[in-house]
């Protein structure tokens, strides 16, 4: 059973929530049903929301395929660990006005790292069990 991805997934099922209403509520503060107006407040949270939704199915994939080939728990919450933290703080940085670029950026490379990590281990993993099997 995937207990330390769902961990990870639950939790991060929640921040997707919370980036879904914050586009809610601003959309109807401003009375825009589509786009963002040319409202930047909106285009930001707009594109915290969609950028979460971009990276974090796949990494979260990435590590589940990791857990199921039995990857080292420590590794598995080191990756969910990164995911959580610069999803976190990308989207922290992204949604101020103005622009917080280096947060974003420190969110952006934490998240790359567990995309990288998690793509080289599941992708190390898989190759090892093709080998052996």
């Amino acid at each position: 059973m995937p207990a330390v991805t769902s961990i990870y997934a639950g939790g991060l099922a929640v921040l997707y929530l919370v980036l879904s209403i914050n586009v809610i509520r601003m959309r109807r503060g401003e009375h825009i049903g589509f786009g963002h107006g040319n409202n930047q407040k909106l285009e930001r949270a707009i594109r915290a929301h969609a950028n979460f939704a971009e990276y974090t199915p796949l990494i979260i994939l990435l590590i589940f395929l990791c857990e199921m080939q039995n990857l080292a728990a420590i590794w598995l919450h080191l990756l969910g660990g990164l995911l959580v933290t610069g999803r976190l703080i990308h989207a922290y940085g992204l949604n101020q006005t103005p622009e917080m670029r280096g947060t974003r950026t420190v969110g952006l490379t934490l998240t790359f790292l567990s995309l990288l990590g998690a793509g080289i281990s599941a992708f190390a993993m898989g190759t090892a069990t093709l080998v052996s099997g």
